[in-house]
């Protein structure tokens, strides 16, 4: 039997007011019309606290568009469900916010892309969204709201870090969220512009270590760093289908955000199944989940049920196929290739961004391009 999932993440659209070149959804993007209605999320917002999810991400694109936001949360809590707000935080004001903690809203996740505006306006390519999302920063604290800053970090921010962890300060958070990119989506189309060079990301360690020995008791930092220059992968959202799902604007259910990449897989929807028969039995689910499905060197490797062998989205995208060893372990055969490649781009000037929009660019960044 298979034990019943700790988190959801709910994309409840793909639309955006911002245009970040590493944002992790897909290149084809849903359209509004597209989009689960409310009574639907309601459903599965039911459906997962009766599976045994503990908690709820609400996340986009930019969630706060929903209208029906409050109504999603305040069902979320209702289920018993604890409910966390990923959002860029430019449409919000103290009326919202102040709604969205009344609704029954536990945590709220803000994201920043710099600590400086001019770059940070240019990175989310918006004008003055650094300092709207300062003013909710503040407006999240005064409403009691925990605020956790998510501070997306590569090659062309890494060296204001010491900066962005004194803004978490600054701005009253209780947890710095220090994720270097993940190159899936818009970010692996601009991963030319993106992909750090290997000093500049021992460096941003040395830097997140001694921070958190500094700020013990005043601070959590988080720090996610590349897969690129490691020598084991991450582990794949603790298990293909073992620990988290995500169900998209659509009502497509995924094993994780990126799944959908994966050609020759087929999601099903919440408009035609069970969130609890999809986890269960799901083709999708079933493939990659365990280690039934691995190869050497995965299959005998000691570490099998610590990274399950990387992550499948991106052994797809590096190498065409999701059930080889993810490229990113030392272990892989395509790992020096990997490493080669992540050092070529990293040495180049970077290249202009593809900005975020809804219209499909080449993607053309896997190890035989």
């Amino acid at each position: 039997m298979t034990p019943p999932p700790i988190s959801m993440l709910a994309e409840l659209t793909h639309r955006c007011p911002l245009q970040c070149p590493y944002c992790s959804n897909p290149l084809e993007l849903e359209r509004a019309h597209g989009e689960l209605d409310t009574a639907t999320w309601l459903r599965v917002l039911d459906e997962a606290a009766a599976l045994g999810v503990l908690q709820v991400h609400f996340s986009g694109g930019e969630p706060t568009l929903r209208r029906d936001l409050p109504v999603l949360i305040a069902g979320a809590a209702r289920a018993g469900l604890y409910t966390n707000l990923i959002t860029a935080g430019v449409l919000l004001d103290e009326t919202k916010v102040q709604a969205l903690a009344e609704a029954g809203l536990d945590h709220l996740q803000l994201s920043i892309q710099d600590s400086e505006a001019a770059s940070a306006d240019r990175f989310a390519g918006s004008r003055e969204a650094h300092a709207k999302k300062l003013a909710v920063a503040r407006m999240v604290g005064a409403a009691g709201l925990p605020l956790t800053l998510n501070a997306v970090v590569h090659r062309q921010n890494l060296h204001h870090l010491p900066a962005i962890i004194e803004l978490a300060l600054e701005l009253g958070a209780s947890r710095l969220e220090v994720a270097h990119v993940q190159y899936h989506g818009w970010a692996l189309r601009n991963r030319a512009a993106l992909l750090p060079r290997r000093e500049q990301i021992d460096e941003a360690t040395r830097t997140v270590q001694a921070a958190r020995a500094r700020l013990k008791g005043r601070l959590v930092i988080d720090y996610v760093v590349p897969d690129y220059y490691a020598t084991y992968p991450k582990t794949c959202m603790g298990g293909w289908g073992q620990q988290t799902l995500n169900v998209t604007p659509s009502g497509k259910v995924l094993p994780c955000h990126a799944a959908e990449t994966i050609t020759g897989l087929a999601f099903e929807s919440v408009t035609q199944r069970s969130l609890a028969d999809i986890w269960a039995h799901s083709g999708a689910f079933q493939r990659y989940r365990g280690t039934a499905w691995m190869a050497e060197p995965c299959r005998s490797c000691a570490r099998r049920e610590v990274d399950w062998g990387g992550c499948r989205c991106q052994a797809f995208a590096l190498a065409g196929q999701a059930d080889i060893t993810d490229p990113a372990c030392s272990l892989s055969p395509l790992h020096a290739r990997l490493v080669g490649l992540a050092e070529e781009e990293a040495a180049a000037e970077p290249p202009a961004f593809a900005y975020r929009r809804p219209s499909r660019p080449r993607l053309g960044t896997g190890l035989a391009d």
